[in-house]
């Protein structure tokens, strides 16, 4: 009875400080109750940690930098992480093959989502939805199914 009790002590004391711990190291953002603008914190975050995947899964990103890659025009890293380099070369190859008119800035914004989704959408990867520059769930699962598909083929 005395060892389970030690047990529950000891597992309950390292959770507490585990809990603590990342509290203390925590930023106040984080730190924060999830609030109507968690979906803004994430996309900063990812934006200020030097990517940002749009859901996509490190291989299916890998996919997609695979496939970039394939153009003369490019030599990224395939490292899963889709950064400035990455979002560069996207548009680019969006300017090249499919017409549009980014800035080949490196930054994932509303008129690049809205140059992907057009891309998604008449490269027959799934995307049904409007071209209205916000990478929601639609926009997410058809990209998601153009990486895995870029992973099988190129990587």
């Amino acid at each position: 009875m005395q060892r389970t009790f030690q047990r529950i002590a000891t597992g309950t004391t390292a959770v507490i400080a585990l809990a603590a711990g990342s509290l203390a190291l925590a930023s106040p953002s984080t730190a924060a109750a999830p609030s109507a603008s968690s979906t803004a914190s994430f996309s900063a975050t990812a934006t200020l940690a030097g990517y940002n995947n749009l859901g996509l899964t490190r291989t299916q990103a890998r996919g997609v930098q695979c496939f970039l890659n394939t153009s003369i025009y490019t030599n990224i890293a395939e490292d899963g992480y889709l950064g400035s380099a990455s979002w560069k070369a996207m548009q680019a190859f969006l300017n090249r093959a499919w017409n549009q008119k980014l800035a080949v800035d490196g930054n994932p914004g509303p008129a690049t989502i809205r140059g992907l989704q057009y891309f998604l959408k008449n490269g027959n990867w799934g995307y049904t939805g409007a071209l209205d520059g916000i990478a929601g769930p639609g926009t997410q699962a058809a990209f998601a199914r153009f990486g895995s598909a870029g992973y099988k083929q190129f990587c």
